[in-house]
């Protein structure tokens, strides 16, 4: 049997029934009697106060109590009201008066049943109805296959795409934006190649979604193509669009461009557009540059969101200003009663590890409303490590296994801290404990003529390996033999003999990555590395010294924050 929605009318949603009369004086009238097509409005209007999901569905119960019946209008208004799986028994209650009254054939309405579910996070049900469709059009396609890419199902939901007898710019940007999603950013990439050999011309969506993958890669020639094709063109650029811009070429390590894009909207920056901008000088290390727009924003009456306070406080931790990311964590709640997220903790447990206040980081962690996650404990076992607290690492070590039994990085920080020290058996130890866990193996990329090229630790993959690796001891007897260099062996985590940890430090994935564009790129040419975890102490100074001797502008993006090698020096100042 049906579900009714007779229950519904003698209990539980008198609440919601009365929201729609405050804001529908049309209810006011006792006896109503209007056709289907008014009520559909005023759903329709319901749903676009953005109220609670109950509201433009008592206004669907008060239509049936007054006895008019649903058109193929009614659902696709209402069922948009479901989309989070909370709302997924209404919506299948809903389903439920589709099939009643006969209106599941209908196009419009069994695509939003589609949307509906794929909201709600049921892909069966959402999957089932796209297989019971007797014409399946391109809207459904879209729908069963943009819900799948949305749930991290990107393989089924390329399949699809590439089952569909049509395409439109929707299935393009929906795989595009799945694939960024899934951190597949080079499939995404190739993908948007595909369409534009398809002749399908990108819209705003499209083109967000190619930035963030570009930003990802470091694909900086990538990206400044889609900046020009959005010029050519006169693509409307909107907040998505232009904040996404400004990421990629902070991102890829040109923050000279993002400044640009930034100043280029005048008078149209909002919070979004500051709150990017901030975060772009945060992760450079620019304090001041990020405090100074957080002031500009002030005087021109933007309040700040969530995401101006992440880089505020990201510039503070990045610059060890222990006060002042007290001040603002202070001023995010009592000023602009901005509820704290799980990143604005995170900031501040990184900021009292990296300033050696770990005693303050416990007792802060203690007192958050909220269970810490892996960012807090992660945050907190790096500063201990920092400071060679091997007691807290442990402690905190043990809390992230809870949390995630198969991440690696855990123990490798732990290890490093037990190195140092010299503690080889409980190294040996640690390394026996994360077998079988895989591994996130060092992985350095770079950007030359257009293609980029990835380099992991000891890589031998690419076709000149021999001259790389040539390159690389050239470059290194020079440091030595002009810069005293003398490597930084307590960084390497193997009990080796000095010649062996010499040899292991000498083959880092950002040492061949350099060799690499010092032998393709033109003498001063700038050098941009994309580094996937935290730079090692002895590739730092070698960076620092590179920078010196060769002329070149070296940019380094790693885990935590850019690092602008210039003259011998870097924008950090040593404080990473």
């Amino acid at each position: 049997m049906l579900p009714t929605l007779s229950g519904d009318l003698r209990n539980g949603n008198n609440e919601s029934m009365s929201i729609s009369y405050t804001i529908n004086p049309i209810f006011h009238i006792r006896h109503l009697k209007l056709e289907s097509f008014l009520w559909n409005l005023v759903i329709r209007a319901a749903l676009h106060h953005n109220l609670s999901p109950h509201s433009p569905f008592s206004v669907y119960l008060r239509m049936r109590r007054h006895s008019v019946t649903p058109d193929f209008h009614t659902f696709p208004f209402l069922l948009p009201s479901f989309n989070n799986p909370t709302h997924l028994p209404l919506g299948r209650r809903t389903h439920a008066q589709i099939l009643l009254f006969g209106l599941h054939a209908d196009p419009f309405v069994r695509t939003s049943l589609l949307n509906m579910y794929s909201s709600c996070g049921d892909l069966a049900s959402a999957h089932r109805v796209f297989d019971e469709s007797i014409s399946k059009d391109l809207p459904a396609w879209n729908s069963v296959a943009n819900a799948y890419a949305k749930a991290g199902s990107i393989d089924v939901a390329r399949k699809l795409f590439d089952e569909m007898p049509e395409r439109n710019v929707i299935s393009w940007s929906s795989l595009i934006s799945g694939y960024v999603t899934c951190g597949r950013n080079r499939e995404a990439l190739g993908l948007f190649r595909e369409m534009q050999l398809s002749k399908i011309r990108p819209n705003e969506f499209t083109l967000s979604a190619v930035l963030s993958a570009c930003g990802r890669l470091g694909a900086l020639e990538e990206g400044k193509w889609v900046q020009a094709y959005v010029d050519k063109y006169n693509v409307e650029i909107d907040v998505v669009l232009r904040t996404s811009l400004i990421d990629m070429y902070a991102k890829c390590g040109s923050l000279e461009r993002a400044k640009l894009v930034f100043v280029s909207l005048g008078c149209k920056k909002d919070v979004k557009a500051y709150s990017a901008m901030m975060c772009c000088f945060a992760m450079y290390g620019l304090t001041e540059e990020c405090f100074q727009l957080f002031s500009e924003m002030a005087s021109n009456n933007i309040n700040p969101n969530s995401v101006t306070f992440v880089g505020l406080l990201g510039a503070c931790v990045h610059g060890g200003l222990v006060e002042e990311g007290r001040s603002y964590f202070a001023m995010m709640v009592e000023k602009f009663g901005i509820t704290p997220s799980i990143q604005h903790y995170g900031c501040m447990v990184d900021l009292y590890g990296r300033a050696g206040l770990i005693e303050e980081a416990e007792r802060f962690i203690a007192s958050m409303p909220v269970e810490p996650d892996e960012l807090i404990w992660g945050s907190l076992l790096s500063g201990s490590r920092t400071l060679g607290d091997v007691k807290t690492c442990e402690a905190a070590l043990k809390k992230l296994i809870e949390l995630d039994p198969l991440s690696s990085g855990a123990y490798v920080l732990l290890s490093n801290v037990y190195a140092k020290t010299g503690r080889w058996i409980e190294v040996k130890h640690s390394f026996l404990q994360v077998k079988g866990i895989k591994k996130v193996p060092g992985c350095s990329s770079v950007e030359v003529d257009g293609v980029i090229h990835e380099f992991v630790v000891g890589d031998e993959s690419e076709e000149e390996s021999e001259s790389i690796y040539a390159m690389l001891g050239e470059v290194m007897q020079r440091l030595r033999e002009e810069a005293g260099y003398v490597s930084d062996t307590k960084e390497v985590l193997l009990d080796l003999d000095e010649e062996g940890k010499v040899k292991t430090l000498s083959y880092h994935s950002e040492k061949l990555a350099i060799a690499f564009c010092l032998m393709k790129t033109r003498p001063g040419t700038p050098v941009r590395i994309i580094k996937n975890l935290r730079i090692c102490g002895d590739c730092h100074l070698v960076m620092k010294l590179i920078s010196k001797l060769y002329g070149r502008e070296i940019v380094v993006r790693d885990c935590n924050r850019f690092h602008h090698f210039r003259d011998g020096s870097c924008s950090c100042r040593d404080y990473w």
